[in-house]
This record gives structure tokens, sequence and C-alpha cells, in this order.
């Protein structure tokens, strides 16, 4: 296994809620891609996507992200980071890819605010479009899968954990 994991899914996944726990079961670091985002932009990914658009906003996820290189941490990414291609392959360099796969349903019932929350929509993109664009996305990049459907938190550390055991180079 490389040092690193990185996690990958759509909003609501549970990537951040994972990467924590993973990174305390493991003795490793955890990195909020979404937060280095905010703290080097000094703004919030909502108002980073309204005064950059969502182009502008997607250029500098994608430099942040293939500028992280951390020794042995846990990366929980944003859900649009799959849309910078240097980014991901970066980021396969330097660790496991775990995709955290959601149904469409589940993950319209984990969102509340999908705007709030600094997600990249287009004019007029639904939630169900996003869904379908990004999961071929998240199938490219992912190194492993992990459909969590149904699953509580524990029990999707419990299958990220024995699907990484199983990862061997």
């Amino acid at each position: 296994m490389k040092d690193n994991i990185v996690l990958i899914g759509m909003p609501g996944a549970g990537k951040s809620t994972l990467g924590v726990i993973l990174a305390k079961v493991l003795g490793k670091d955890f990195i909020d891609a979404d937060l280095v985002i905010q703290k080097e932009e000094g703004r919030l990914l909502s108002r980073i996507i309204e005064e950059e658009g969502a182009d502008g906003f997607l250029k500098i996820e994608e430099r942040i992200n293939k500028g992280l290189n951390p020794g042995q941490a846990v990366i929980a990414t944003g859900g649009s980071v799959v849309y910078g291609p240097e980014a991901m392959e970066h980021l396969r360099t330097i660790g496991t890819v775990v995709y955290l796969k959601l149904s469409c349903e589940a993950v319209f019932g984990r969102l509340r605010d999908i705007r709030g929350r600094g997600v990249v929509l287009r004019e007029g993109q639904t939630l169900e479009e996003l869904y379908a664009e990004r999961s071929v996305l998240y199938e490219k990049y992912a190194h492993l899968t992990v459909e969590e459907d149904g699953l509580t938190v524990e029990e999707t550390l419990e299958k990220t954990l024995q699907s990484l055991n199983l990862l061997v180079e």
C-alpha cells in the first residue's frame, strides 16, 4: 500500500468524516483538501465559486491538490477534484485512491444546502446530472471502490480497511 490514502466521491459521501477516523486508526495525518483551499485562498469554497465561477474554482482546486505532498496521510478531497486530470494523476502517484461510492438517492438524502456547501454545479445542472457525470470520473481514477449504501460510518471504515488490505503492490 502507498503511504497516503486519498478519498474521492460525491459531496455527502463522508470523505471528511471517514478520513478523520481512518487517519486515527492508521496513525496517519489527516488533510481535508477543501480546508487547504479555503486557507490558501482566504475564502470559503462557496465564496470562491461565487467570485471565480465554476471554472475558476476548478483551476484553484487542481493547483492546490497537485501541490499536496504529505508523507503519511489520509487526504479527503473535494467532490470536484476529479475534474483536474493533473491533480488526479498526482494523487494516484502519491497515494491509494479510494472511491467512496454512494447512490444518487443516498447523496440526495445526505445533502441539505448543496450550494452553501460549495458544490460546483453548472447553471441549470441537476444533482442527478452531476452524479452521472462524476461517477464515470470517480471510477476512472479509483484504485479501490467502497460501496457504502446502507452502511454506518463504522461499517464503511471496516469495509475500507478490508479493501486496503486486499491491495498488494
